[in-house]
């Protein structure tokens, strides 16, 4: 057997080692049960006390969901939390009935009720899973996980890692912070918590052994943090962005730049020294630094004397490609926010001043695009803001007039990132949640070959429930 061949029999095992159990599994790897239910966990540390939280099988995060790539899934959904609920599978470009958009795409999964979702994931990548339905209180009590969808052949790696980050407002005693859907929030940043876990729990080290190759797999679920993150000592190389592989690169100024509902895989060649900690910066908001985790290498010696000789890029998956030249060209301004010179008034946009611009304090949308709110999670009868001809190619101009950042998510499709503010977009990166930061201008490309009404919207879930959300239909 080459080496390589047995690098790639072996990065299976270690894949199965590496990343949290799949409970709920069912016989078949592509068969599941899930059940939104409360539970409690020690998110802060053994010296905290435990958190009443909604999970998925009783786990924060959720059950790690893994399928592979082609093959139909079937994943049974049982809501057993006093409120109507729906599953969307973040990423996954899956029929339009399976989207999880309560009203538009399916109905609300009432309290006792089941339903099934059936797809096939064409795309190998990491995605994730999460209601959508009273979003901004489900999400942030707890009710995330992690799906991953494997390459149909191993990658060469000694380790596949999974950190699913999130971050949590906590109270004194333990128990999550009321007041979701703060109106002079919304109109800002969004609910930014004060304990940030990875995989449902504050990170004190995390175990490494000099010389392996390990993949990272990091997806942010918070409802509104924006991290930056900084491996000191190392050097990522991200091979993968919400899932679709790109050229393999280094991150600009060594920062990995995440925002929520975003994934990006990494690779790292561990060439620390053994018995060494180092840190784990998340350093976005200024002033706020704060130490995320350390890895910490054990003792042993370097597992080999230099990086693995193996290739860093990842199989592309069946995208296609947007003819550019042909393409339909559109524009979305997103519009709002606390400090935009803007207030909401009469379903449209009207000038006034900084106090005036806190719009939604009056209890309005906060938020628009081009001029239009919709507030929530979905609902019976969206009018579409864009309607797309099936098989065509479009270019979207996304522009950001406001004052804050903005992850944007398009449902059911991914987006290759052409420029931004007139600068092209290296290392062909598709996405299917764009983060834009405050005046930005973001192009983007994608073939309309989904049909369906399909979301687009904001992943700060205060800014989706308080307007910044429209629907794209491909006819």
């Amino acid at each position: 057997m080459s080496r390589r061949a047995l690098l790639q029999t072996g990065a299976g095992l270690l894949l199965t080692a590496a990343l949290p159990p799949g409970a709920g599994r069912a016989a078949q790897s592509s068969d599941y049960r899930i059940a939104a239910a409360p539970a409690r966990a020690r998110l802060a540390g053994a010296a905290r006390p435990e958190t009443d939280v909604w999970t998925y099988n009783g786990s924060v995060p959720g059950s790690l969901v893994r399928l592979r790539q082609g093959e139909p899934a079937r994943l049974t959904v049982d809501n057993r939390i006093d409120q109507d609920t729906t599953v969307h599978w973040h990423g996954i470009r899956l029929p339009n009935s399976m989207d999880g958009v309560p009203g538009l795409t399916q109905p609300p999964i009432k309290p006792g009720e089941t339903f099934v979702y059936e797809f096939t994931p064409p795309d190998a990548g990491t995605f994730w899973y999460h209601p959508h339905s009273n979003s901004l209180e489900q999400l942030g009590r707890g009710l995330a996980g992690a799906m991953i969808v494997e390459e149909r052949e191993a990658v060469a790696v000694d380790r596949d890692l999974l950190w699913f980050l999130a971050d949590w407002r906590l109270t004194g005693d333990g128990g999550i912070a009321s007041r979701f859907g703060n109106r002079m929030e919304a109109a800002m940043s969004g609910r930014v918590g004060n304990t940030v876990t990875l995989n449902g729990r504050v990170s004190e080290a995390e175990p490494a052994r000099a010389g392996e190759r390990v993949r990272l797999r990091l997806v942010n679920g918070s409802l509104a943090r924006i991290m930056g993150l900084r491996f000191e000592g190392h050097r990522p190389v991200i091979v993968a962005v919400d899932g679709q592989p790109c050229d393999a690169h280094e991150p600009e100024r060594g920062r990995i730049l995440l925002g929520p509902a975003m994934r990006v895989d990494v690779m790292i060649d561990m060439q620390g020294e053994p018995g060494r900690r180092y840190g784990v910066i998340d350093d976005f908001y200024d002033g706020l630094a704060y130490r995320l985790t350390e890895i910490a290498y054990d003792e042993r010696p370097p597992l080999r004397p230099h990086p693995l000789d193996a290739s860093l890029d990842l199989p592309r998956n069946p995208l296609a490609e947007p003819d550019l030249a042909t393409a339909e060209r559109h524009e979305l301004k997103l519009q709002g926010g606390m400090m935009s010179g803007m207030m909401m008034g009469g379903g449209g946009m009207q000038g006034g001043g900084m106090m005036h611009a806190m719009m939604g304090m009056g209890g309005g949308p906060a938020w628009s695009i081009n001029g239009l709110s919709m507030t929530g999670d979905g609902h019976a009868g969206m009018e579409a803001a864009l309607t797309f001809q099936r098989g065509r190619s479009i270019i979207l101009t996304l522009r950001n007039e406001t004052a804050w950042w903005h992850p944007m998510h398009f449902h059911g499709h991914s987006m290759r990132v052409l420029s931004r503010t007139g600068v092209a977009v290296p290392h062909r990166q598709w996405q299917d949640t764009v983060l834009m930061a405050p005046k930005n201008v973001v192009e983007v490309a994608f073939v309309a070959d989904n049909p369906g009404d399909w979301m687009l919207h904001c992943h700060v879930i205060d800014h989706q429930m308080a307007g910044l959300m429209t629907v794209l239909r491909v006819a």
